[in-house]
């Protein structure tokens, strides 16, 4: 009987814990999986889980090994015996190293020595700021060190350019040749107003022996990026065309026999990142596709066109490689209910495994949500895209309210990605519907429906917002009284937008960093090819871009009738303070209600645990206040 009792009781607690759903503290209890590469015999995969101490303030990071047949990992403390450091030449003789040295002068003491105690940057030109940084004079710099010696000299020595690329680029952006008698590494080798208009990288070519620099893509001024190399020592990159545009198709492009080979040219899509096989003989890429990224394949062709090949398909999203293990392919997968874990695909069958299960025991204990994919009806005779995910439990026969949300990017995916601070499942968990439509400038239909959003921000991508809310409000179950829009970014500026052409649909908006004013955003922000493509160029221009007056939320202000949250981070340059302080101000001098959270040292987004735990809490509450 007393084991009756205990099983009863231990089952009622497993149905407990089943029936709970998601915080915004325990959202920051899961680990978050990154994997490293695969040991030099192919037959593990080594990864970091990072955790979060709330209390703290600060991350732990732990590194494991894992058989890809499965298993339990195992904690280690180095990987220099399983591991071959890509970094190191292939004769194990050098070693590349990135270091910050001082090129320019400044600061106020470099300038005028003797004033040790001043507080003063000095500029003549532009590029004086970047993402959440300032202009300090230093540059990140390549070193080749002789690992026996330990002399080392710098590549780059006196060049104001970096490598690898600020504020994102990584190890990357710089690789051995297969022989080891070459560097090939991505630098934007301009300065000043040239850089801030620019997005013309190119791919370098430094020969050890000589001690020389070669441009190997002086003929393209868009994005070079992401060099990489076969067994056989062929080069392999990812190109963009247009100059100034930062989210153009992005290509494969082979150099062969001195012949640059574009591999992905005909395919109607774009290249997320790239992984040559392990017999050279093709590359596997990850590229959206109908609202998902899924996992590619390209054959090296004999003749000039090739063809691709989708390997993986599903209501998920692959978001990275670590490597091929024979027939099969490392990678992460996220989905909207799930963190980031490691998985093996079949590289014939495209069928998946788990192999880290890092937050099973987590999810074991939650509530997870329905997400529907469905196809919704444009104004102009289209069909989109839109993901609809319904609180745990959900019953039809109640009414929840609605979320809207709002891309940002402009042009970046709306897949099944995780996000640890616009959390679908969180939202959901809180008894909301969230209605996420892949709206025009979204990669994954084709080059033409991403292209369509520059120079027409307030244009076809608004009614495709609308017209994905007034679609789901149709079901019986959404309550068209309680509508809110909410989103970051681009979709800060489409909150900030909408906010004065909804026609009474929402109740309550909320924009994180979003753009206000677009003439005052021309003015403060850095990356200017940005701008430029996407705005149609400067407001003095005549005729004025439609960017500065049809598009500008800051010209229907006077139409704002609905409480509005605002959000901004101090150390955001590219949607710099003044635009949410413009836009509460206006709020708050109309009599709205509104509210200004402002997280002066977090950039354009929100990166510490304590300032997310916020960020979350006061999201929900001003739902709960206004919606």
């Amino acid at each position: 009987m007393k084991k009756l009792y205990f099983f009863l009781i231990l089952s009622g607690f497993c149905l407990s814990a089943k029936a709970q759903t998601i915080t915004p503290e325990k959202l920051w209890e899961l680990e978050r999986v990154s994997p490293i590469g695969l040991t030099d015999d192919g037959e593990q995969v080594i990864f970091s889980s990072s955790s979060y101490d709330i209390n703290t303030n600060t991350s732990n990071s732990k590194t494991f090994v894992l058989s890809l047949k499965g298993g339990e990992p195992t904690q280690i403390k180095s990987y220099d015996s399983i591991y071959t450091d890509p970094k190191v030449s292939p004769s194990g003789e050098f070693k590349l190293v990135s270091k910050e040295i001082k090129v320019e002068p400044v600061s106020g003491e470099d300038f005028y020595p003797e004033m040790k105690k001043s507080e003063v940057y000095i500029y003549d030109d532009l590029n004086y700021r970047h993402w959440d940084t300032w202009e300090d004079g230093k540059y990140s710099h390549l070193f080749i060190k002789n690992l026996s010696s330990e002399e080392e000299w710098d590549m780059m020595e006196g060049e104001p350019h970096d490598t690898p690329q600020k504020p994102f680029g990584g190890s990357e952006d710089y690789i051995w040749s297969t022989d080891g008698s070459k560097v090939y590494y991505v630098s934007k080798k301009v300065k000043g107003k040239d850089y801030a208009i620019s997005t013309n990288t190119d791919i370098y070519s430094y020969d050890l022996a000589s001690k020389t620099t070669t441009n190997l893509t002086d003929d393209n001024e868009g994005y070079d990026t992401a060099p990489a190399v076969s067994k056989d020592g062929t080069l392999a990159w990812l190109q963009m065309d247009e100059p100034g545009y930062e989210s153009d198709k992005n290509d494969i492009i082979v150099l062969r026999d001195g012949q640059k080979l574009n591999l992905t040219k005909d395919w109607d899509g774009t290249v997320s990142s790239f992984l040559w096989s392990k017999d050279g003989k093709k590359l596997f890429f990850i590229a959206p596709t109908m609202g998902t990224k899924q996992l590619f394949e390209v054959k090296l062709p004999k003749k000039a066109s090739a063809e691709v090949k989708q390997i993986t398909s599903g209501q998920f999203d692959i978001t990275g490689m670590a490597g091929q293990a024979d027939n099969s392919m490392v990678v992460t997968r996220t989905d909207m209910n799930h963190a980031s874990e490691i998985y093996l695909v079949d590289l014939k069958t495209g069928e998946m495994d788990q192999v880290s299960h890092a937050n099973d025991s987590f999810y074991d204990g939650i509530k997870l949500s329905k997400v529907e994919k469905r196809m919704i009806p444009t104004t102009d005779g289209k069909e989109m895209l839109t993901w609809v995910i319904y609180p745990p439990d959900f019953d039809p026969n109640k009414k929840y309210p609605t979320l809207l949300y709002l891309q940002g990017g402009p042009q970046a995916p709306l897949s099944q990605f995780y996000s640890f601070r616009w959390n679908f499942q969180l939202m959901a968990a809180k008894g909301y519907i969230i209605v996420a439509p892949n709206r025009r400038g979204m990669p994954g239909y084709g080059v033409e429906w991403n292209e369509q959003i520059s120079g027409d921000w307030g244009g076809q991508n608004m009614e495709d917002y609308l017209s994905a809310i007034d679609e789901v409000s149709k079901e019986t179950f959404v309550d068209k009284d309680r509508l809110g829009a909410v989103g970051a970014s681009y979709g800060g500026y489409s909150a900030f937008y909408l906010a004065g052409h909804h026609d009474n649909r929402f109740k309550t908006f909320i924009a994180h960093d979003g753009i206000f004013n677009t003439r005052s955003m021309y003015g403060t922000t850095e990356e200017l090819f940005f701008v430029n493509k996407d705005l149609d160029g400067a407001y003095w221009q005549n005729p004025t871009p439609k960017a500065y007056t049809e598009f500008n939320p800051i010209n229907y202000v006077n139409k704002w009738n609905a409480p509005i949250l605002i959000i901004q981070g101090g150390k955001d340059y590219r949607v710099p303070i003044g635009q949410g302080l413009e836009a509460f101000q206006a709020a708050q001098l109309k009599g709205l209600k509104s509210k200004l959270l402002y997280f002066p040292m977090e950039n354009h987004w929100i990166l510490s645990a304590q300032n997310g735990i916020i960020w979350q809490r006061e999201f929900f509450k001003w739902l709960d206040e206004t919606l």
